[in-house]
């Protein structure tokens, strides 16, 4: 962000916090869930992508009035995350490589975004890994007759 932009950010929230009244029940758009960010269109394709994944994530946190706020925020966060990964994955894609700049960005936004998953609750399932005996034998082609 630049200085600029930062110095912008900071005046509106200056602004806008001068406008409320105190005690005022007022909530953000931000805050009430009407917009992902301040002053972004989001209809765009990359703030419905994101929306998507918050919804998701919350689900799986047993919705959204189940989700405390430290929760929501790491959520947004890994949507955010979750949405420039997939960009990567698209640009990655259509050139047929990936640079070994634009792989390790890929390879730490992963990490980060696993180590905020962690945060929420993401769990490592173990998978049954005892052969059926059946299976087992097919695979090796033994009829079931033979000796």
């Amino acid at each position: 962000m630049s200085e600029a932009a930062f110095r912008s950010s900071v005046d509106q929230l200056a602004f806008a916090r001068s406008h409320i009244r105190p005690g005022s029940r007022q909530r953000s758009a931000l805050t009430s869930g009407r917009r992902l960010l301040t002053g972004v269109d989001g209809r765009n394709a990359w703030v419905r992508r994101c929306k998507d994944i918050i919804r998701a994530h919350l689900a799986d946190l047993g919705g959204k009035d189940n989700a405390s706020v430290a929760e929501h925020s790491i959520v947004r966060r890994c949507a955010v995350l979750t949405t420039e990964l997939e960009r990567l994955e698209i640009r990655f894609a259509l050139a047929n490589e990936a640079s070994a700049e634009d792989l390790d960005l890929y390879q730490r936004t992963a990490n980060s975004l696993r180590r905020l998953l962690e945060a929420v609750g993401l769990q490592r399932r173990p998978r049954e890994i005892t052969p059926d005996p059946l299976a087992y034998a097919r695979e090796l082609n033994i009829d079931e007759g033979a000796p």
